[in-house]
């Protein structure tokens, strides 16, 4: 269950840090309140998770899933930049993510 907890967890943090974007400093209400609701899901997710996963292992995942995420959703929604270096490191950042899942102890 740990591991479905951090994938959670790291969709979350995905969605706040849209949000952040969103809320444009802080200064849309909705925004800014969806916002901080999906920050303390994804840490309270991420706290559940630590239960039983290692600290080191757990985070960087979690790290990673929001990177990788937010990246995507930047790119395919709000319009950044693609570009094949900015699609190399995503990829080398999301095998990161499978490597530690893989092999990190749990």
């Amino acid at each position: 269950m740990s591991w479905i907890y951090l994938f959670v967890a790291g969709l979350l943090e995905v969605g706040w840090a849209i949000g952040l974007k969103l809320s444009d400093g802080f200064s849309k209400p909705v925004p800014t309140l969806i916002t901080i609701a999906l920050a303390l899901g994804s840490f309270g997710l991420l706290s559940l998770a630590l239960k039983e996963l290692p600290v080191g292992t757990a985070y960087a995942i979690w790290t990673g899933i929001g990177a990788v995420g937010t990246a995507v959703v930047g790119m395919t929604l709000l319009g950044e930049p693609r570009d094949w270096p900015k699609m190399v490191c995503i990829a080398l950042i999301a095998s990161g993510i499978v490597g530690l899942k893989l092999f990190g102890k749990s």
